[in-house]
């Protein structure tokens, strides 16, 4: 499989390996449904210039998509996502298995 097949751009990139590392949390995620699916129940907020997901650190100025509409639809109309109660998102099987690359650079380990 070839990097990036649906050609996303960097802050799509950003913001579908952030909704993966949100899926994977109890926190913030429902358990996948039958077809793979996962719904999100809520979204992390930011205190000060970062945000917590699990155990790891996000910086803020990583996650401006995820407040960003254009992106959103983006991912809606690639197939990746879909827009379930509340308007929050629900990461398809396809979602969770796309190869973003980013997912350790963005993510920090490490509390304060």
């Amino acid at each position: 499989m070839r990097a990036n097949p649906k050609k996303l751009n960097p802050l799509q990139l950003k913001t579908l390996a952030l909704l993966q590392a949100i899926a994977k949390e109890a926190d913030f995620a429902d358990p996948p449904q039958a077809d793979g699916s996962i719904m999100l129940r809520r979204l992390p907020h930011a205190h000060g210039d970062h945000f917590h997901i699990g155990g790891q650190v996000v910086a803020s100025r990583d996650a401006t998509g995820l407040g960003n509409p254009n992106v959103w639809n983006a991912l809606v109309r690639k197939g990746l996502i879909l827009t379930g109660e509340g308007n929050l998102p629900v990461l398809t099987a396809e979602a969770q298995a796309y190869e973003t690359g980013l997912g350790q650079t963005l993510l920090q380990g490490g509390d304060h």
